[in-house]
């Protein structure tokens, strides 16, 4: 049984639940690096192929956001740029450039824990797939929010309290 360790409590977990949990550990992992903390993983056939998280400090680039690595990842996993069959499970809800990029690879489905009403692009501030793309990825939104909206928070926190 999968469980919350930090609550020290078995919890029973659904797939998507599970998945998430996945995506939290990369987000934590950026975080503990000082990145925003952004985790993601791409799942096929219930196997994870592919995972990212952010990198914008370390790499010094704009383009460094969880997903595109976890697409660019899974690309070269599967050996295309076609993710069919393939879900994107990520802490916080997609910007713009990562909403497109989910687009263009044909994700079919999106998996996202906490909204981000500062540049979501899957339903908070805008979204770009009810817009007539030519594809139009499954979305579920608020998978684990709290815990995802928590390793934020804990994030930001820690950032202003080091400020002088």
């Amino acid at each position: 049984m999968d469980t919350f360790a930090d609550r020290g409590v078995a919890i029973p977990m659904n797939d998507d639940e599970r998945f998430m949990c996945a995506a939290l550990a990369l987000a934590q992992e950026a975080g503990d690096e000082g990145e925003v903390p952004v985790g993601a993983v791409i799942v096929k056939n219930g196997e994870i192929i592919a995972t990212g998280r952010n990198r914008r400090e370390a790499d010094k680039h704009a383009l460094a956001h969880a997903e595109l690595e976890a697409i660019s990842n899974a690309c070269a996993a599967l050996g295309g740029w076609r993710l069919f069959d393939c879900t994107l499970y990520v802490t916080l809800e997609p910007c713009p450039m990562c909403a497109g990029a989910i687009i263009n690879a044909r994700v079919d489905r999106l998996v996202y824990g906490a909204p981000d009403p500062k540049a979501g692009s899957c339903g908070s501030l805008t979204d770009l797939f009810a817009l007539p793309y030519n594809h139009h990825p499954q979305t579920t939104s608020g998978v684990l929010e709290e815990e995802c909206a928590a390793v934020l928070k804990a994030f930001f926190k820690s950032l202003r309290n080091k400020k002088p």
